[in-house]
């Protein structure tokens, strides 16, 4: 029947193509399991390295530029104005950071 073989076909169009499928799966998840081996080994430590020096970068600028939020007056308050729109959004997050954040006197005692 011609119209049986349309329809086998057209199933195996769908994603079910057999073992050739499941191979192709498999072959599929190894291949992403060793990218993330691979990446896990070489670069996740440099990652978060980098990212935890952008925050401490952060944390510097902001504490530079609105220390006088905790009683430091660093920049005259024309430039703090200045940058003000766009340190707001980050000021609560920011100041939560830096009192949650420990000395290492802290972590030996």
């Amino acid at each position: 029947m011609p119209g049986s073989r349309a329809r086998r076909d057209a199933v195996q169009q769908a994603g079910h193509r057999g073992w050739r499928g499941a191979l192709r799966a498999r072959l599929a998840r190894f291949w992403r399991a060793s990218r993330d081996v691979t990446y896990g080994m070489s670069l996740h430590e440099m990652e978060r390295l980098m990212r935890r020096q952008r925050a401490d970068r952060e944390h510097l600028f902001v504490l530079i530029a609105f220390g006088d939020i905790l009683g430091l007056p660093i920049l005259p308050p024309y430039y703090t104005l200045r940058l003000l729109p766009y340190v707001v959004p980050e000021i609560n997050a920011w100041r939560r950071r830096l009192l949650r954040e420990k000395d290492l006197t802290d972590l030996i005692g």
